[in-house]
């Protein structure tokens, strides 16, 4: 009887061993496939504050609390299935499809410089510096979920194409710690910028010394901040979307665009004896986003002549301007 019971504890003890070993490769694969994704990372973490750039501070937490669960819903609900049946039975779907999100990232970037340009984010500003109901909180969380739904698909597939190899179960896992880990990440560093200057006014309270003047330079320093940051989430959307446009194309047979970039930042790298790995890199990027710029254009140039695309109304503003509230219409 007590023979029986101990080998049932060692069959027991065996399976624990077995599930930790198990779960302590779906965290190690988990970090690899998300150190991958870091840059795409990167720019989602650049794009999201501008959706809560002039909001009032009370809902600034609150719209950015939204704005993750809807990037949670994307990323475990939409992507995650659709990817893992893809790579199952359909991988040469999933070029295509990123390819689609990376054309809609150069159609929002493009859209935002044309917005800047003809003068119609001045009207943009006025409007945030008003008083912003549900329903324009409505629409500025569904353009981000939207916005983030690109960015996440395309971290997604890195991090799947970083496992491909391992079991169907086993991917799953991994995939789904990388998107739990990745929105943690990236929403977790937009609130905590977009909540600095709350910090500076609360640390300049507190103190009249250097730590009193530290928060005050803070709360001075995050309109440029963020202004600043609207500008790299713009370009972060050309960058990545005219990224993905040159891979896609390069992986569908179409080799000249690729080969072109990838010879200047080889030719870069080995001219700069210093930083030749950084110098590469932005020469690549530099590339990807001239590529979203002018890709980006040309939608935006269909989209605008279409009888349902977005044109003007009578005062001239642009009515697709890119994702943000409106104002309310007049009664």
């Amino acid at each position: 009887m007590s023979g029986g019971l101990f080998a049932l504890l060692d069959d027991v003890a065996v399976l624990a061993r077995m599930a930790a070993a198990s779960v302590d490769d779906v965290a190690a694969a988990a970090g690899r496939a998300s150190a991958k994704a870091a840059g795409v990372v990167v720019d989602d973490t650049a794009v999201t504050p501008q959706y809560v750039h002039g909001l009032a501070a009370k809902r600034e937490l609150p719209i950015i609390k939204q704005i993750a669960i809807g990037s949670v819903r994307n990323k475990l609900v939409l992507i995650l299935p659709a990817i893992l049946l893809l790579s199952q039975f359909a991988p040469w779907l999933l070029t295509p499809i990123l390819m689609l999100g990376g054309t809609y990232l150069c159609y929002e970037g493009a859209e935002k410089v044309w917005a800047k340009l003809a003068g119609h984010d001045k009207h943009e500003e006025k409007v945030l510096a008003t008083e912003i109901g549900p329903e324009q909180e409505k629409t500025m969380v569904a353009g981000a979920v939207r916005t983030d739904l690109i960015l996440s698909g395309e971290i997604m597939v890195i991090a799947l194409n970083e496992v491909a190899d391992e079991p169907f179960l086993a991917r799953a896992a991994i995939l789904v710690v990388v998107a739990l880990v990745i929105t943690l990440l990236v929403y977790g560093v937009v609130a905590l910028i977009v909540k600095m200057d709350d910090v500076g006014l609360h640390l300049a309270g507190r103190s009249t010394g250097l730590v009193g003047k530290f928060g005050l330079g803070l709360v001075k320093a995050m309109p440029k901040l963020l202004g600043t940051i609207s500008v790299v989430g713009t370009v972060a959307m050309l960058w990545v979307g005219g990224h993905i446009l040159l891979v896609g194309a390069d992986d569908l047979g179409w080799h000249s665009p690729y080969e072109f970039v990838h010879h200047l930042e080889e030719a870069a790298h080995d001219a700069v004896t210093f930083a030749g790995g950084a110098v590469g890199w932005l020469v690549n990027t530099a590339f990807s986003a001239l590529i979203g710029i002018v890709w980006g254009a040309l939608v935006v140039l269909v989209m605008h002549l279409l009888p349902f695309g977005h044109g003007s109304d009578e005062d001239g503003h642009d009515t697709g301007a890119a994702p943000g509230p409106s104002p309310d219409p007049a009664p």
